[in-house]
């Protein structure tokens, strides 16, 4: 998240352009591509600016509602599953819960579309018996919950 303003202009695109690119913190770092849709926000100097950081900067075609519908899935779902329950207490504490939802999701939440599994399980013991006792981990005071068998 580079800022947040209800009305971007040209100015604000460009400082947000140059925050994006900065050689110590610019999440852009070490990045070949920026894509964007056709918006007007995305002026030519805000590209001027991004290619200036050695990132090209893509436009995406036209009508191609596809494109974007895994980026779309994932706010729905941290939209839904987070954010709405949260009140959120500035910047600090939107990120501390952007980054427990997206360990969450990656990790320890089961995805439907992949067959009820874990993207990226973390490694686990062997489980030797249907008896082992089942742990709950908590992140965000109980909001997320993740359920493992418990190691012997």
């Amino acid at each position: 998240m580079a800022g947040v303003t209800r009305h971007p202009n040209q100015e604000w695109m460009e400082q947000m352009a140059r925050n994006v690119t900065m050689e110590d913190s610019g999440f852009l770092i070490h990045r070949k591509y920026l894509l964007h849709d056709h918006d007007s926000k995305y002026c030519s100097s805000f590209r001027q600016v991004i290619e200036a950081g050695s990132v090209k900067t893509l436009a995406l075609p036209p009508r191609s509602p596809n494109v974007n519908a895994y980026a779309e899935r994932w706010v729905r779902s941290v939209r839904e599953e987070c954010l709405a329950k949260l009140i959120l207490l500035g910047e600090g504490s939107l990120r501390r819960a952007l980054r427990h939802y997206e360990t969450h999701y990656h990790e320890e939440r089961n995805h439907q579309g992949k067959n009820n599994v874990l993207l990226f399980p973390l490694p686990t013991p062997a489980v030797r018996g249907e008896q082992e006792k089942v742990r709950c981990r908590e992140r965000l005071g109980g909001l997320l919950k993740y359920y493992e068998r418990e190691a012997a």
